[in-house]
């Protein structure tokens, strides 16, 4: 069976497929109401963020083909 982790990364690159690009506030608010509160954390700067293991099978599953976009807070397909 796969972690809420992989279906967490799946549900995020059919979304970029789809639409091109995904807002990480609108990535927050899924994982918060689909998966709950343990995958977001607040980051030092106070930013609310993906945990870091949903990102490690976000990474592992795109193998490259997607792009975070540091100034507008989105990732897209490359």
């Amino acid at each position: 069976m796969e972690s809420s982790e992989q279906q967490i990364a799946e549900w995020m690159i059919q979304e970029i497929r789809h639409r091109g690009i995904l807002r990480q506030e609108e990535a927050i608010e899924y994982v918060r109401s689909h998966f709950g509160e343990q995958y977001v954390f607040r980051n030092e700067n106070g930013n609310v963020s993906l945990a870091k293991e949903v990102k490690k099978a976000f990474r592992k599953q795109h193998g490259g083909r997607v792009a975070w976009d540091r100034d507008g807070f989105f990732w897209a397909w490359t």
